[in-house]
């Protein structure tokens, strides 16, 4: 294993945060919720969009790929970019580019400023999320870090819940352009408090993608990246689809589906919030059972999905399910790779963001060329191997110690 990768141990840069460590990953956590928030809004506003900007709905929907693109991009190269940075200023710098994308997409005159603001969103996704884990396993003390990570997720699954119902609301309300302009007060609001709040972290060691790509040389920390793309590739193949699912196969109205998708949101940050508690003694059976039991779920899908009850109880198990997965593996990547969290940040994020997006393509095409069935039987069969996988893929080290 390399040397640590900063000269303060996590204790001591736990203790030198102003305030609480907990202050700092609160704070952390409504980054995350704006992030999602900000990049999913345009999901719930493609016609007003569309329809302002003089382009197609298909055009305004590629404001979520290029800001997966550049997510992608950003996890790779960007944190090498900002090596020199203490990583307190790495995020208030990131924070400042969420910023300044909001007001890029807010005043944005065509498409062309509209999709530079996007990307902008995926710069900031993708850089903050590479370092993440990394900052937060400076923050909190190895038996709090598995709660720490849950915390920041929890920001992810609020925001998932509410980013599609909450663009719409406030796009009725106020215009997509002033419910994209939310994100700039929100922001600077964020930034103020993470002055206030995030100790210094200096810079460790430069990170670069061929040491990222370098760390797959570790066999458990590759089945591990295999098992985490699997699960992802196999949760979007099968979700992306789920309203045609639910309109088409099981029957229900405009008013139930939505009751169905908040209560599959709900339960997902119930779930984040849960396996918090769990991880800590149980990561390789979690890591494990999570795609081994949605795989199960995707099955009895393709069996009952005609049935509405049914097939809302088994949506919400899913989602309870589904949000805690990158809460398992990045409490996994913290004991099998603990002193390289930045740069298995930094392929962990691009390898996520690249499962989503292909998994969801491939899904999309076998929806429209053999009907519903087709993506739940490949989700199914995805999650599978990730469970498989996972099996083989247990930290060698036992519950997370104290330092």
């Amino acid at each position: 294993m390399t040397s640590s990768m900063a000269t303060e141990s996590p204790d001591q840069i736990a203790s030198a945060a102003r305030g609480t460590p907990w202050a700092a990953v609160t704070c952390l956590s409504l980054l995350t919720f704006v992030l999602v928030a900000s990049e999913f809004m345009p999901v719930s506003l493609l016609t007003p969009i569309a329809r302002e900007l003089a382009i197609t709905e298909g055009q305004a929907g590629q404001a979520i790929s290029i800001s997966g693109l550049f997510a992608v991009v950003t996890s790779l190269f960007g944190n090498s970019l900002l090596s020199k940075l203490d990583r307190r200023t790495a995020v208030l710098f990131y924070t400042g580019v969420l910023i300044v994308s909001g007001l890029a997409v807010t005043f944005a005159p065509n498409y062309l400023v509209f999709m530079i603001g996007r990307a902008l969103i995926g710069i900031s996704i993708g850089g903050f999320w590479s370092l993440s884990t990394a900052i937060l396993a400076r923050l909190v003390s190895g038996p709090d870090l598995p709660k720490a990570i849950a915390m920041l997720q929890g920001g992810t699954a609020f925001a998932s819940v509410i980013a599609a119902p909450l663009g719409s609301f406030l796009g009725g309300l106020i215009g997509w352009r002033g419910a994209f302009f939310i994100v700039v007060p929100i922001g600077i609001a964020g930034l103020a408090w993470q002055m206030m709040v995030l100790p210094r972290m200096p810079a460790g060691r430069d990170v670069s993608v061929t040491q990222m790509f370098g760390l797959l040389r570790n066999r458990i920390f590759a089945i591990g990246m295999a098992a985490t793309t699997l699960a992802f590739m196999g949760q979007f193949s099968l979700s992306t689809y789920l309203r045609p699912f639910l309109e088409g196969a099981t029957g229900l109205e405009v008013n139930s589906l939505s009751l169905v998708l908040l209560g599959l949101g709900i339960a997902g940050l119930v779930g984040t919030v849960a396996v918090g508690f769990v991880l800590r003694a149980h990561l390789t059976a979690v890591v494990i059972g999570l795609p081994g039991l949605m795989a199960l779920i995707a099955v009895l899908l393709l069996a009952f999905g005609h049935l509405p009850i049914a097939t809302a109880g088994l949506l919400v198990l899913w989602g309870f399910l589904a949000n805690p997965i990158p809460v398992a593996w990045n409490t996994w990547m913290t004991r099998v790779i603990p002193n390289d969290l930045e740069a298995g940040g930094g392929l962990q994020v691009a390898l996520i963001q690249f499962a989503i997006t292909f998994g969801a393509s491939i899904g999309g095409l076998l929806f429209d060329a053999a009907g519903w069935r087709s993506p739940f039987v490949l989700g199914a069969a995805l999650l599978t191997g990730s469970a498989l996988l996972a099996t083989l893929a247990g930290p060698r080290n036992g519950p997370l110690q104290s330092h």
